[in-house]
């Protein structure tokens, strides 16, 4: 049989790659834009970007792990891969529509719903929201530095 954690972290990774083919965008827009002074660890982000996503595969699987099959946990799972849509949809949607407007609100979106899928979780499995505490508290960071960077990029908002 084939290990829960590895078709949950296949279906995160199957995921990523299909929202990435599927809205192919300008990247080279988005690197043009000017960033706020105080954001110095840009280069770091992809890094804590893989950690998120690894805290969050682990997340996904502790749930699975505690309620195997339930009909309960194939919802919860339905709920982790719209969180995954949305944070893999912030950067080529964001880029397509070149608006910065639409990168926050995406951002924002997605904060919501991963507090919201954090406060369903903690009666069930407390693992579970601990793991999702490094996109609560990450989300909301990037989404405000694209918030920022309207007020610097006022034609491309």
């Amino acid at each position: 049989m084939i290990s829960p954690l590895l078709i949950i972290a296949s279906i995160a990774l199957l995921v990523a790659v299909l929202i990435n083919k599927l809205f192919q965008s300008d990247y080279g827009w988005f690197n043009r834009l000017r960033r706020p002074q105080w954001l110095t660890f840009e280069s770091a982000i992809p890094f804590i970007w893989i950690s998120v996503f690894i805290c969050g595969v682990y997340s996904a699987y502790e749930l699975w792990i505690k309620q195997p099959g339930k009909t309960e946990t194939w919802l919860f799972m339905g709920a982790y891969l719209l969180l995954e849509i949305l944070i893999m949809a912030y950067t080529p949607v964001m880029c397509k529509l070149r608006s910065l407007q639409a990168g926050t609100i995406i951002g924002a979106t997605g904060f919501f719903w991963g507090l919201i899928l954090a406060v369903l979780l903690w009666p069930i499995s407390r693992v579970s929201v601990f793991l999702l505490l490094p996109y609560l508290l990450w989300s909301p960071v990037g989404t405000y530095v694209t918030w920022e960077m309207i007020s610097l990029n006022p034609l491309d908002k």
